[in-house]
């Protein structure tokens, strides 16, 4: 395993699980957090009236959401210490089964040459805290079964899953913290 792979921490789930918020309140411990790929890709291409939109071409949407795992992942190399990645590229291929649409060998190379550290945090589907706006239009049965082809991805790649607990955002901070230990401050 890559010395970098260590470093890299994912927290992935499905959509309004509290991932962000999390990667916010470590972002604001000033650890260094690298942005969501499928939020980031819906705003340039709504800005532009784009056809990389999940609703209207989900394999194009899929394919720049690859590439900008890609570019966080070499720009997360030159950065020192623990970094905390909102989804990596194991994603992608959750969100083609999840559309039922097939996984190109490139993106399966991608998951296999780009690894992250073996504990990869989920944040579970959590009702109470699920919204939609103009960027996540999932509907909850969506997002839960978003969780559930998150989970199964990580786990075919060897990834080992920390489920994040429910409770507050300082709560969860505070488990990521204890769980990764002293590695995490590297």
């Amino acid at each position: 395993m890559r010395m970098d792979a260590e470093r890299f921490v994912v927290i992935t789930g499905g959509p309004g699980s509290g991932k962000t918020t999390l990667l916010e309140a470590l972002a604001a411990q000033d650890f260094k957090t690298l942005p969501e790929a499928g939020r980031g890709v819906i705003r340039a291409q709504q800005a532009i009236d784009g056809p990389a939109l999940p609703w209207r071409n989900p394999a194009l949407f899929a394919e720049l959401m690859l590439s900008w795992e890609m570019r966080s992942y070499a720009a997360a190399r030159n950065m020192p210490g623990a970094l905390f990645f909102d989804r990596g590229i194991p994603d992608t291929i959750g969100y083609l089964r999840l559309t039922g649409l097939p996984v190109p060998d490139h993106i399966m190379r991608a998951t296999e040459t780009m690894r992250y550290n073996r504990r990869v945090f989920i944040a579970p589907f959590w009702p109470e805290i699920f919204g939609q706006d103009a960027e996540r239009r999932q509907t909850a049965d969506e997002a839960r079964r978003t969780f559930d082809a998150m989970e199964t991805i990580y786990d075919e790649l060897g990834y080992e899953l920390v489920p994040l607990p429910f409770t507050s955002v300082t709560g969860r901070v505070k488990f990521v913290m204890e769980t990764l230990g002293p590695a995490c401050r590297a």
